[in-house]
């Protein structure tokens, strides 16, 4: 058998984890078994840590509460049942899914878009924009919009049920 004969290559992927092991056999099976119990178990945990949004899920959870229209991101429920709070992450949400849907550039909407989309003043939409940024809910871009943060977007995704059979 000649050296090149010895060499061994294995390609493994997992998720978006590819590696590829070339070397003598023990060698090889040395790294692919350390790929095993090192990168996959921490790659799944570090999956469950990681805050993500099924989309589909979300959208199926908001219909009658946001819409996406073509003049922008709409709130449905009327906004007397709301508070400007709830109002605006509202919009906010129907852009962040605008977004992900390709009807929008952006997810995130400016202080005049979000007071206009209100119908209140520009003290009191400021207030309550300054109130979800230090709650962490909303994040103000380095554009000067305003978008939801992760998190919020999941929150809002598990109150979404109980908010359309309060306000419905």
């Amino acid at each position: 058998m000649s050296q090149a004969e010895d060499i061994v290559t294995v390609h493994v992927k997992f998720g978006q984890i590819e590696q590829t092991f070339t070397g003598k056999a023990d060698a090889v099976w040395v790294s692919v078994s350390r790929f095993f119990s090192e990168v996959i178990p921490a790659f799944t945990i570090a999956r469950k840590m990681t805050l993500t949004v099924d989309l589909a899920e979300l959208i199926e959870e908001a219909k009658g509460v946001i819409a996406i229209a073509p003049e922008g991101p709409e709130v449905l429920v009327p906004k007397e049942k709301l508070t400007d709070s709830e109002a605006l992450q509202f919009y906010l949400l129907a852009a962040y899914i605008a977004l992900r849907l390709g009807k929008r550039a952006t997810d995130a909407m400016t202080k005049e878009e979000l007071q206009a989309k209100l119908g209140k003043s520009p003290k009191i939409t400021s207030t309550r924009l300054s109130e979800l940024v230090k709650e962490g809910g909303v994040v103000k871009t380095d554009e000067g919009g305003y978008r939801l943060a992760t998190v919020a977007v999941k929150r809002l995704q598990s109150e979404l049920k109980a908010i359309q059979k309060e306000i419905w």
